[in-house]
């Protein structure tokens, strides 16, 4: 959609150039633009709020996700200047601010088959819990309960605040810390399951990860893995997992979630610890 929409005014190799898709959260878009075309940002902004109706806001990702509140710099195309917007999925409301805390909306998918794992009665550890979208879509379909855990205040008052806009089965408690430290003081070998949706850290985290279970209890584990074909990169990251486990644990599944950039995915393995 995003390269028809410029066909009007960019030259066919111009368009060639431009990336196919965007993200949209409510009613933002967030582009990202190669540097050849930077120039013109400003003017394909305009066009894209133009032909997109639901949107009221259109900004360039000017800088990668990055830093411990994993957020990103965005500069303002066209609209509403204004990073704030309301987002649903899976009959959840979520307030949110694209740039003071992290969201994808293309893991929509991957929080709904998460919900689905959950039991009722579960205690979920979610280690990177941000605006609180996998932890309120799972208490929303299950009655467990969650405790929702991230370093950014910003992205914990918001998930304290979604947790309020939504009627659910089970309840979430935001919590604003260190996952490492947060566990550490009380959260040890309380979870039946833990999430860790920090995929380019998890090795580093996993031992807390660990510490957070009762015995049996499972792992969700995310990371980012290379593979010449994507279909190969469950087995990737399930032999990976294997190795810095050391054999605590036993695989029950491995998948894509999503491309992330030429033969690079990320990928999740969902364990039982020994």
């Amino acid at each position: 959609m995003l390269k028809q929409a410029m066909a009007s005014i960019l030259t066919p190799e111009e368009t060639e150039q431009m990336y196919g898709a965007f993200d949209q959260i409510g009613n933002r878009i967030i582009l990202r633009i190669p540097d050849s075309l930077l120039p013109r940002r400003k003017e394909i902004g305009e066009v894209l709020l133009e032909k997109v109706g639901t949107a009221r806001s259109i900004f360039y990702q000017s800088s990668p996700v990055e830093g411990d509140y994993r957020i990103r710099r965005l500069e303002l195309l066209a609209g509403e200047d204004s990073t704030e917007t309301e987002y649903r999925e899976h009959g959840c409301r979520f307030k949110v601010d694209i740039e003071k805390a992290f969201f994808s909306p293309r893991l929509s998918t991957e929080r709904l088959r998460i919900a689905d794992l959950v039991n009722d009665g579960d205690v979920v550890v979610n280690m990177f819990g941000g605006v609180g979208m996998f932890s309120i879509v799972a208490a929303k379909k299950k009655k467990c309960h969650v405790y929702s855990i991230d370093i950014n205040p910003y992205a914990v008052d918001l998930c304290s605040q979604n947790v309020a806009l939504n009627k659910l089965q089970g309840t979430v408690e935001s919590i604003e810390g260190d996952a490492s430290e947060v566990i550490e003081k009380r959260l040890a070998e309380v979870g039946d399951r833990v999430l860790m949706l920090l995929p380019e850290r998890s090795d580093e985290f996993l031992p807390s990860a660990v510490k957070s279970l009762k015995r049996h209890g499972i792992l969700h584990y995310y990371c980012h893995v290379h593979s010449e074909r994507k279909g190969d990169a469950p087995s990737v990251a399930r032999e990976h997992f294997l190795s810095v486990m050391e054999g605590r644990a036993e695989v029950l599944g491995a998948k894509n979630v999503r491309p992330i950039g030429p033969r690079f995915y990320q990928a999740v393995v969902d364990a039982r610890l020994s």
